[in-house]
């Protein structure tokens, strides 16, 4: 049985949901290995709309087991609003198809608050977070003061912990001039919540070689992108945990010998959220259009994205560094109406070319974009579902992406609707 990790090839937002959705209509178990409610996915099945922030994307379809790793930060309060949320649109969410890890980590309101401070102080160097508390809590669990969903199950054991991770907190909040965290409003807080979220606490490693044993066909669900890594990212303008592909093993308890194929979704064109360097950023009349056209906005902020044209180089060093095998390649009929596209083949760098994208954030600051250009197709590919029916030109674009970045296209998808996907092959089926 195949076992695939679904990745962001660029700085997220590249329409994971929508691969994602089909993959799991085909996958047994669909797990969440990194990151908290930052992550937005939008499915769209027999017309309802649904926005998945934490929860996996399984979730929405029957007989299917999600499962919340212990690579993610968990806003408990959020969770529970979410699940809510979810079951007011007629999907069934119990013990028998949902499981959060017990050592996963929990965001505190504290989190919360810290994250938002540090924005506000940052000014013009703020990194761009959504402000929900994901960073400081990746912090208390790299500095081992963390409160795990484990720790709900005991009084004592929850008020020791507390006691650790707000003598951290509330030294930091006085320095700040903030008013400091009650430890007993917070555990009375922690203790009414804990029974919603215990009774879906399990050992994930376990159950993942049970699985296995099983022969499931499990779907690890990555999100933001490999451009947000904390490691291979535009550092500082990141995530705070690693979204490349080989997380999937360290964030839910599985050797990487359990991953068989690994998937990079792709955007035809290239889109960023938040602040950091972007070389092919459109500041003109095209970088609106790909932007009205792609209704780029993020699901969970509503914020609107930088557009820019295809940068060939980063997703080539994306797939290295993240082991993609084939590219889902999404948004493609968003560029239906240009006359031109471009697609970023190198840089230059201080008089110099170079063929790949720099570790300093200064020097991707200071980089311009060389570019291969391509004629536009001016004809509409909305709802194609077969390559050979594609415009000569958009044929000959895909392929360049393809030749260009070292992966084989497995996918074009031609509009949100999940049945307008063109189908190279199936990941699940290789």
């Amino acid at each position: 049985m195949k076992n695939i990790v679904v990745v962001g090839s660029q700085w997220g937002d590249e329409g994971k949901g929508k691969i994602v959705d089909w993959l799991s209509e085909q996958a047994d178990i669909v797990i969440r290995f990194q990151g908290g409610h930052n992550a937005g996915h939008t499915l769209v099945i027999d017309g309802v709309t649904y926005k998945l922030r934490l929860l996996p994307s399984g979730i929405v379809r029957k007989n299917k087991i999600s499962v919340i790793g212990n690579g993610v930060v968990v806003d408990p309060w959020a969770l529970i609003d979410e699940i809510k949320e979810i079951k007011l649109k007629g999907v069934q969410i119990g013990v028998e198809n949902l499981i959060i890890s017990e050592s996963a980590n929990l965001i505190l309101p504290f989190h919360r608050e810290m994250d938002e401070i540090r924005e506000d102080a940052a000014g013009k160097s703020k990194i761009g977070t959504t402000r929900r508390g994901i960073g400081p809590a990746y912090e208390d669990k790299v500095g081992r003061r963390s409160i795990r969903v484990m720790d709900l199950r005991s009084e004592k054991n929850l008020d020791q912990r507390l006691e650790s991770v707000l003598i951290h907190h509330n030294a930091i909040r006085k320095g700040l001039g903030k008013k400091i965290f009650e430890k007993e409003k917070l555990k009375k807080d922690l203790l009414k919540i804990a029974p919603e979220i215990l009774k879906y606490s399990q050992p994930v490693w376990l159950k993942i070689d049970q699985f296995k044993r099983k022969k499931k066909k499990i779907l690890f669900e990555g999100a933001q992108g490999i451009l947000l890594d904390v490691d291979h990212g535009t550092y500082p303008f990141v995530t705070s945990s690693n979204t490349v592909a080989s997380s999937a093993a360290t964030g839910t308890g599985c050797g990487p010998n359990s991953i068989n194929y690994v998937l990079g979704i792709t955007k035809a064109y290239t889109t960023r959220v938040g602040e950091g360097p972007f070389p092919t950023e459109l500041d003109d009349h095209i970088g609106e259009l790909l932007g009205t056209r792609g209704n780029e906005f993020g699901t969970v902020t509503s914020r609107k994205r930088r557009c820019g044209w295809f940068d060939g180089v980063l997703v080539r060093q994306t797939i290295k560094i993240s082991g993609i095998d084939g590219i889902a390649l999404t948004k493609l009929d968003v560029l239906d109406e240009l006359d031109e596209i471009k697609m970023c083949i190198k840089y230059e760098l201080d008089g110099k070319e170079i063929d790949y994208f720099p570790a300093a954030v200064e020097d991707q600051l200071m980089i311009k974009p060389i570019y291969q250009n391509f004629p536009g197709w001016k004809t509409q590919t909305n709802g194609i579902k077969n390559i050979e029916e594609l415009p000569e030109n958009a044929k000959n674009y895909i392929y360049a992406i393809e030749d260009f970045v070292g992966a084989k296209i497995s996918s074009v998808s031609t509009s949100p609707e999940r049945e307008d996907t063109i189908l190279i092959e199936n990941p699940f089926e290789i």
